[in-house]
């Protein structure tokens, strides 16, 4: 056999394996391979702070390609469509490799997760542990099921000149329901209603409904997570006071609003007050100009946050936990479990923590805790501190520890 006759037979892939020789290659017709680099599909919301969206898509995943060799495809969502989005990937064991979730989501696709233990007692004995409400998301009581990711804070966004004019001058905000009822009275008769999202959303709506139930005494379920005392005195006597309180002082579309619905109509100037995180100030001091005041002046001059006030049983808070779940289906587990190491990292994490302006706080102290190991972030406008709800809020129970104001 002449020597064509047999690189043709024996295929010049693998002579050229052995030998290294061109003619080999030529012989196959084909380009020689090369080892392609590992992809990890990242499947997260849509950030209200665009800003942070566009450092992990540039400066993040440039990063990652030069610090692990692996190609980062980030996916972007509306977050009410993340569950039904993990539903069909489970069941076609196909899809993202990682999932960014929030509140307790994780927990009800436990079975169809990788365990990151690991990974997150890396993470947390290097960076001092995580806050008791991302552990009670991420954590099974057995196994972690998630990484956490941060916690969102939020408070009442509120336009100070007009409730300067419904009698708060000078930073002062209402400190029960009563009297928030009846300086929401005085603005919806001018046109300005309170702009409260009630509809069935991700983050605004439960972070209102939990506290707002807990400050009349009522919940959903005792310590044990499983006996339900929804119907209770206390609960009624919630939803009584709503009833009255949403007609007389509310913006009644706010049943059907989602978690943009309320940013939108504050910011147009259709509402005086909404429950928030960051993400409205933030915008409007992004574009100062976009976004006037009746007068013409700058919106964001305008803009203070205050806490949810009181109720009978005292006042509570409620903050968005999120997570990162590695999906059992995954074919690039040991990947995806690199990068999340890496990412928590805190000179990588930093960059884009940095670009939230506030908006959210890491899930761990990292240096950013109170004396108490509550964590806190400073309110954009008003320069208090407020603490995160601990665990039972995850739970659908109020806090242990009601936070100090």
């Amino acid at each position: 056999m002449d020597r064509r006759s047999f690189l043709r037979l024996s295929g010049g892939g693998a002579v050229a394996a052995t030998t290294g020789g061109m003619a080999a290659i030529l012989a196959t017709g084909r380009a020689p391979a090369y080892a392609q680099a590992t992809t990890v599909h990242w499947l997260r919301w849509t950030d209200f702070v665009p800003a942070s969206d566009q450092v992990l898509r540039n400066d993040i995943t440039k990063q990652a390609e030069k610090d692990l060799g692996l190609k980062l495809n980030i996916e972007t969502i509306n977050a009410n469509d993340i569950q039904a989005r993990i539903t069909s990937s489970i069941q076609s064991a196909t899809g993202p490799d990682i999932v960014c979730v929030l509140n307790n989501w994780g927990q009800l696709y436990a079975n169809s997760l990788v365990d990151l233990s690991d990974v997150a007692e890396e993470v947390g004995k290097a960076q001092g542990g995580f806050y008791e409400t991302s552990k009670t998301v991420a954590n099974d009581g057995q196994k972690w099921i998630g990484l956490p990711w941060c916690i969102v804070g939020l408070q009442i966004a509120y336009r100070k000149s007009w409730f300067a004019a419904a009698g708060y001058a000078d930073g002062k905000f209402p400190e029960t329901w009563e009297q928030y009822r009846e300086a929401g009275k005085k603005l919806k008769a001018k046109g300005q209603p309170l702009g409260q999202t009630l509809g069935h959303t991700f983050g605004d709506a439960p972070a209102f409904a939990y506290p707002y139930l807990w400050s009349w005494g009522g919940r959903e379920v005792e310590a044990d997570g499983k006996t339900v005392v929804l119907d209770s005195p206390a609960t009624v006597e919630s939803v009584k006071f709503m009833v009255t309180f949403w007609k007389e002082a509310h913006d009644e579309g706010g049943l059907a609003w989602d978690d943009s619905n309320n940013n939108r109509a504050f910011l147009s100037g259709t509402c005086s007050a909404t429950l928030n995180g960051a993400s409205i100030y933030i915008e409007a001091l992004r574009k100062p100009d976009s976004y006037k005041t009746e007068t013409g002046a700058q919106l964001k001059d305008d803009i203070l946050h205050a806490a949810l006030p009181k109720g009978p049983a005292g006042q509570f808070s409620y903050h968005v936990p999120f997570s990162n779940l590695l999906m059992g289906y995954s074919k690039n587990r040991d990947a995806a479990k690199k990068f999340l190491s890496w990412i928590h990292g805190r000179d990588v994490y930093d960059k884009w923590f940095v670009s939230q302006k506030a908006f959210l706080s890491a899930p761990r102290p990292t240096g950013r805790s109170t004396s108490s190991g509550e964590t806190t972030r400073s309110c954009c406008r008003t320069g208090k501190r407020h603490a995160l709800a601990v665990s039972p809020a995850t739970k659908g129970l109020p806090p242990a520890r009601r936070p100090k104001w």
